[in-house]
């Protein structure tokens, strides 16, 4: 029997795409009580997105299929009530947002909904949203124009126009560099403490749903396992980890340690783990100052140069004919060997950098090269680079994936094309994938076939676009791996990412993007042991850093395992274990 508080009833929902051997919902029940921030959780493929188009009627209006079972929404029985007069009532932000933007400015974008339903002050209305989730200096910007990130919160800003009662976010975080990634959850709760909205999203960081949500509904194999208050569900560390899910760094160094609240709970918080390991902690630990941040300096050019970018600047036209200036006088060498991490802001120009180095984008001054070769078109850089971009399907073209990896290597009549994709199917563990159609496997096994198209054209130089973005815990940590992996394939590695745990344990070099120059150019050791660095360029450390900080450590752990590792060192977390882990930054342990 459903509760009369409510808003959301969903009662024994099974749902099977057309064509699919299986259903991706399995009797699934669960409700959400009027007001709550409820945070979904599962493994990648495990029915929650399924189950948040079933929450707006999406299915089955517009994804038809096989379907039983009830989902009742703020009252409206879904099967029954229209998908317009449901967005009155819940709006909806899909993993794929950019597929919601149908406008060509932001502040058309905006406008939309409420003037398509009459609203007659839609306009005040769009500008109170932008003000809202600050992007209100975006408003004239052409939605091409605008990075992933800034996408995604004009997709959320258009949901948010028409003031629906329930607000359903399929990971908010998405593509969001740090600063916009809090915003975007800090306006969630405040819509959620002021205005009474109930808020659904489905995130894998679990160190957002730590800070921001009031309990957690796990879904496994299209049915709902449970739902618990969030410090109960994220304290059942091991269940998670059967799930494929970790819990933030906090609680598992909390478990590692054996660090409980009381009988039952770790620390989930950054706040609650500081606090209970300065109760564990007998050492005296040294407040040292933390190392000057390096001034970047312009590396020498040489013939053997990987990359080269030489006086670089680049901007595109505006609604009002001024340009916008991305890039001004922009140098950078990379050398073969090299790890590079590009960070940044959203707009910082990070994907525009990588771009360019395909020449897939043409610089407005200033000149490029690839080991010597001047690039000016994607021809000059073929097979010397390949770009794997931030949407994987964007790079399919085929129906089915061995096609797709082998597509560059019949194109070029290469004698080995085949051998070669067979080499790369069983490298990247595609074997038993190789038949399907890649646009509709998970997000993790898409982003091993874009990697696999990628290396199948034996690049020199691989550059990445945010390449953990929307994937699981397990499926980030593959990919770090499979990236730890192909350094021996390529010469030199450059990845555009906000995702700190990657920069961390897999970078050698960090290069910093900020208003339209390169702010930084040092390594992980070196960027997160400046915490002013971090605040004045919006990049958020890992939560290990953030403790090693908080304890005063003389140097950040970049890991768990050297936290854990250092913290229980006989109670000297600054010995000289730590000058040996140290001369090993960026490699994985």
């Amino acid at each position: 029997m459903a509760d009369s508080r409510s808003v959301i009833n969903v009662q024994q929902l099974v749902f099977c795409y057309p064509g699919a051997e299986a259903p991706s919902l399995t009797g699934l029940n669960v409700q959400v009580e009027q007001g709550e921030f409820v945070a979904i959780i599962g493994s990648n493929g495990s029915g929650k997105s399924s189950l948040c188009k079933a929450l707006t009627g999406l299915i089955p209006h517009y994804y038809t299929g096989d379907m039983e079972g009830s989902v009742h929404v703020a009252g409206l029985d879904t099967r029954q009530a229209s998908v317009s007069s449901l967005a009155y009532k819940v709006g909806y932000v899909s993993q794929d947002f950019e597929n919601q933007l149908v406008r060509p400015t932001v502040r058309q974008e905006v406008e939309f909904a409420p003037m398509n339903f009459g609203h007659l002050d839609y306009e005040m209305q769009a500008t109170r949203t932008m003000e809202k989730l600050g992007i209100a200096h975006l408003s004239d910007r052409y939605i091409w124009q605008l990075s992933g990130g800034q996408k995604h919160i004009a997709a959320l800003a258009a949901v948010l126009s028409l003031d629906p009662e329930i607000l359903i976010v399929d990971e908010p975080a998405a593509e969001l560099d740090p600063f916009h990634a809090e915003t975007v959850y800090a306006t969630l709760r405040k819509l959620n403490e002021n205005e009474g909205k109930t808020i659904v999203v489905i995130e894998h960081h679990t160190e957002w749903i730590a800070n921001y949500c009031d309990s957690v509904i796990l879904v496994a194999d299209g049915r709902v396992v449970w739902k618990k208050p969030t410090a109960e569900a994220l304290s059942c560390v091991e269940e998670l980890r059967a799930h494929q899910i970790f819990p933030p760094q906090v609680t598992q160094i909390g478990e590692r340690l054996g660090l409980r609240l009381d009988t039952s709970l770790y620390p989930v918080t950054l706040e609650e783990g500081i606090e209970a390991l300065k109760r564990r902690s007998s050492a005296s630990v040294s407040s040292e100052p933390a190392a000057a941040l390096a001034t970047p300096t312009l590396h020498k050019v040489e013939a053997a140069s990987a990359v080269q970018l030489s006086d670089i600047t680049f901007s595109y036209p505006t609604m009002n004919k001024i340009p916008h200036t991305v890039f001004r006088s922009l140098n950078l060498t990379i050398q073969p060997g090299e790890r590079v991490a590009l960070v940044g802001g959203n707009g910082a120009g990070k994907s525009t950098l990588l771009r360019m180095m395909t020449g897939l984008i043409k610089p407005s001054g200033g000149e490029v090269s690839l080991f010597g070769h001047t690039v000016k078109r994607p021809e000059d850089a073929a097979g010397r680079a390949a770009y794997i971009y931030q949407k994987p399907e964007s790079m399919f073209i085929s129906d089915n994936v061995r096609d797709e990896i082998s597509y560059f290597g019949r194109a070029r009549r290469l004698p080995d094309a085949d051998a070669f994709a067979d080499l790369l199917i069983d490298r990247l563990h595609l074997r038993e994938l190789q038949s399907r159609d890649a646009r509709l496997l998970s997000g993790g096994q898409q982003r091993r076939v874009s990697l696999a198209i990628g290396l199948s054209m034996k690049p020199k130089v691989l550059l990445l676009d945010e390449p953990t973005a929307s994937l699981d815990v397990v499926s980030r940590k593959e990919m770090i791996a499979l990236l730890e992996q192909i350094g021996s394939e390529v010469e030199s590695i450059v990845t555009a990412t906000h995702d700190m745990q990657l920069v961390a344990e897999w970078a050698d070099r960090v290069i910093v993007l900020h208003q339209g120059r390169i702010a930084a150019d040092l390594s992980p050791a070196e960027l997160f042991s400046d915490r002013d660095a971090l605040a004045r360029f919006g990049l958020r450390p890992p939560q290990t850093v953030e403790l090693s900080h908080a304890l005063g450590f003389l140097q950040p752990r970049l890991t768990i395992d050297r936290f854990v590792a250092a913290f229980a060192a006989d109670g000297n977390p600054d010995g000289n274990a730590n000058t040996r882990e140290e001369a090993h930054i960026g490699v994985t342990h």
